[in-house]
Order: C-alpha cells, then sequence, then structure tokens
C-alpha cells in the first residue's frame, strides 16, 4: 500500500517531514502504544501507528528501521520530535481517526499485519 493511498484513506492532511517518499509501499502495519513491543517486530517495510508522540517513539522507529510513522486521535509530535523525525529520515503522518479505526481501515484496503519476533 502506498503512502499517498493511506494519507487519502486516512484523511492525514499534509505529510510531515519527507513529501518526495509519496510513492514508499508499506507491506505491513503496526499499532502500539508500547515501545518495548514495536522492538520485538520481526518485519521490515511496516508502518506504526501509535498515539505516542514524544521522542521515544521516534527513537523505536530509528532502531527498528521504520521510515514511517502514524500518530492517530487527533495527535500531533512536539517541535523536539519532529526535529529528530527530520535528522533520522523518520516520516509521519497524523490523522484524528481512532488506533482502532485506522487499524480497520488499513487492513480494509489490504495492509497486513506485521509479526513478532518470539
Amino acid at each position: 500500500m502506498k503512502i499517498k493511498d493511506i494519507n487519502e484513506l486516512l484523511n492525514t492532511g499534509p505529510v510531515m517531514c519527507c513529501e518526495e517518499d509519496l510513492e514508499f509501499d508499506i507491506k505491513f502495519g503496526f499499532a502500539s502504544d508500547l515501545m518495548s513491543d514495536v522492538l520485538a517486530l520481526a518485519n521490515h517495510d511496516v508502518i506504526l501507528i501509535t498515539g505516542l508522540t514524544n521522542i521515544q517513539t521516534i527513537r523505536t522507529a530509528e532502531m527498528k528501521d521504520i521510515k514511517w510513522i502514524i500518530f492517530v486521535r487527533g495527535k500531533v509530535p512536539d517541535d523536539t520530535a519532529v526535529e529528530l523525525a527530520k535528522q533520522t529520515g523518520i516520516n509521519f503522518l497524523c490523522t484524528k481517526e481512532t488506533m482502532f479505526r485506522t487499524c480497520g481501515l488499513l487492513f480494509g484496503h489490504g495492509l497486513r499485519g506485521a509479526e513478532i519476533s518470539r
């Protein structure tokens, strides 16, 4: 699923950070507000769906080589997190949708769930 399609589907508005990557193809999604769960991800090509907007989210995404984040429930990261995202090449979208609805919409349009390492 391409980022531009996700952007339209979730009515996220402007893409934050790197708009040149709208053709980026995402294969899996993962939703969590627990960054320890994100660290257990096995998949690549994951978009992270979370309501946690602090710099720990950006750092976790960087560690797991996650290039895209969707912030849900109308939450927007602060300037420090935005700056860190720019420095690390992490892009994000913000939607007013709940996490549940965001996941349902993405799954309904073909995005599959990421696997956890055991």
